[in-house]
């Protein structure tokens, strides 16, 4: 499966249906009188995070989403048959952002998490509402109130305890592939992986979920090489799991070049918890491998771990040191927010959640 990670699409809440002008008419009944029903609401639009997705890549082959309208009212006091709300599913870690590309509308991190973006309009009033003393026959019945339209952006953040970084080259697929059931294309040349690729690793029962995050280099702040595009991707890690090739002539200058590049991508990134693992020692003599943690030594106060990847040395033991920065895994439960729009505005009404 393709993975993208970003799509546009347009969203339409369904429109209400109109109100009836009908009156009773029959043969024996000596009072007649206005009996003209309501029409029926829109469907509202909603989208739901699941756990089953991982990608946007259905966004890509449908752009436009319309709920149903609401039926219009009918004679005999006949509502009409509300429109079905549209439910759309998003992957978990789904930002829903405004045309604009910065106001954030929701975050859709929770499994079952439910937000209705898209309110559908009202159903208008038949003319039995309109009857008074002084007008017996109304002709009138309200239109259906229009739905809410809009176009919206998504944005997919992986959701990962941990975020392996580092240099193209480094390891980071290998090193998923030693600790995790995943299969990531692994290479000798630079960015081999061209998306994040996923696994889950156990350690002392406990779960961490690692994520593969295509390789940084100098400048990628300003779109050089793959860009910062998948540095989103690991903005909800507990840690970093940083990968240094340990083959590389200046181990020191590599571990800066990443550091430098978190920091002027955002400022939080570069204070999460950090673990620095050297690897490919199986190439390096004893000696080498001590004199470049030594030179690591001097730059960060982050635990340093000398790994060989692709011969499994040390790799459970930088795992337990990675699992100390990750919470214990919380109750997922299931939330409803409803939006409604004010001036073009949206503005969050209610949020809800069975723990409430």
């Amino acid at each position: 499966m393709k993975f993208l990670d970003q799509a546009k699409i347009y969203l339409k809440s369904g429109d209400g249906g109109r109100g009836c002008v009908a009156f009773r008419r029959e043969k024996y009944i000596e009072f007649g009188g206005p009996n003209g029903g309501d029409g029926g609401k829109g469907g509202s639009v909603w989208f739901v995070a699941v756990e089953n997705l991982n990608t946007l890549i259905d966004f890509r082959y449908q752009q436009h989403f319309k709920a149903q309208n609401g039926q219009h009212g009918m004679g005999s006091e006949m509502s009409g048959a509300k429109g079905e709300d549209l439910i759309i599913k998003v992957p978990v870690g789904t930002e829903i952002v405004a045309d604009d590309g910065e106001t954030v509308i929701a975050d859709m991190v929770e499994p079952g998490q439910k937000f209705m973006i898209a309110k559908g309009g009202d159903g208008g009033r038949g003319n039995i509402h309109f009857k008074s003393s002084t007008n017996q026959a109304p002709r009138y019945a309200e239109p259906g109130w229009p739905g809410v339209e809009m176009w919206v952006w998504l944005r997919l953040k992986i959701i990962a305890d941990v975020g392996l970084i580092g240099l193209p080259n480094a390891g980071k697929s290998t090193f998923l592939t030693a600790v995790t059931k995943a299969r990531p294309k692994i290479a000798d040349y630079p960015f081999t992986t061209l998306h994040p690729n996923l696994g889950v690793a156990w350690v002392d029962n406990k779960e961490l979920v690692l994520a593969d995050i295509p390789g940084l280099i100098e400048g990628a702040h300003e779109g050089i090489g793959l860009g910062d595009r998948f540095l989103k991707h690991v903005e909800r890690c507990s840690v970093f799991l940083h990968l240094l090739d340990a083959t590389s002539e200046n181990v020191v200058n590599d571990y800066k070049t990443i550091r430098k590049e978190l920091e002027l991508y955002e400022r939080k990134l570069a204070d999460k918890p950090e673990v620095i693992a050297l690897n490919k020692i199986d190439s390096l003599t004893e000696a080498e491998v001590k004199k470049k943690i030594k030179a690591l030594s001097k730059t960060t106060k982050s635990p340093i771990y000398a790994i060989s990847a692709i011969a499994g040395t040390n790799t459970i033991d930088c795992l337990r040191e990675i699992s100390r920065f990750v919470p214990a895994k919380k109750k997922k439960v299931d939330s409803e927010t409803v939006i409604e729009y004010n001036n073009d505005k949206p503005e969050i009404k209610k949020t809800w959640s069975p723990l409430d």
